[in-house]
């Protein structure tokens, strides 16, 4: 799976206060849940210094509809420096900064111990936070490996460390295959990929309805 994207060269602002130049490529891909109401709305813009992804979900969660806004930013190895989530209209909001090397700090610079290690994120609510680890690892078929990642609960924004692990099943021109699995809850499933490492096809959660 490449990681290599082409784009002209652009000024890109960044929504969560910087700006950086590089080679810039848009992206915008919907997913909606495999049962049920929801939706979600990703804008992913990459170039040389890394990916910045602004991603609108609305849904249902235990019988209550909700609206959560996240931006991810990543550095140009796909690892998570910044995560902001807003449940809109209710004004809940967290916003964590990340050095790449698995130690997290809040906006006014107090280590969140609890997070240590975790280089990736993964928010309940989208398929696209799977893209992280596919993207950073960039496994061979048969490799596995696993991670702590900060998993964030949508809609309570809560976020804790969840054990997971990642299998690269197959790699080609065209995309790929993994092995999800969720090692503290017993989840599995196989995700297939685009050659972008964005999620086709979340068997039972999500699947593709804009290309992007």
């Amino acid at each position: 799976m490449s990681g290599c994207l082409e784009g002209e060269r652009d000024l890109v602002e960044d929504p969560m206060g910087e700006a950086w130049e590089g080679q810039g490529v848009e992206r915008n891909v919907m997913w909606a849940p495999w049962r049920g109401a929801g939706l979600e709305h990703l804008k992913l813009v990459q170039n040389g210094g890394g990916a910045l992804a602004d991603g609108v979900v609305i849904g249902i969660e235990e019988g209550t509809p909700f609206r959560v806004r996240y931006e991810l930013r990543c550095d140009a190895r796909w690892k998570v420096r910044e995560l902001t989530a807003l449940s809109l209209g209710e004004g809940k909001e967290i916003r964590l900064l990340a050095d790449g090397e698995g130690r997290w700090t809040t906006t006014t610079e107090d280590a969140v111990r609890h997070l240590d290690g975790c280089i990736d994120v993964d928010i309940s609510a989208t398929p696209f936070t799977n893209t992280l680890p596919i993207r950073r690892l960039m496994l061979e078929p048969g490799e596995s490996v696993d991670l702590e990642v900060a998993y964030c609960a949508v809609p309570a924004l809560r976020v804790e460390t969840e054990p997971q692990r990642y299998t690269c099943l197959e790699r080609s021109g065209e995309g790929g295959t993994y092995r999800f699995e969720s090692l503290d809850g017993g989840f599995t499933a196989n995700l297939s990929v685009d050659t972008g490492g964005l999620v086709l096809d979340y068997p039972d959660l999500f699947r593709r309805v804009y290309p992007g």
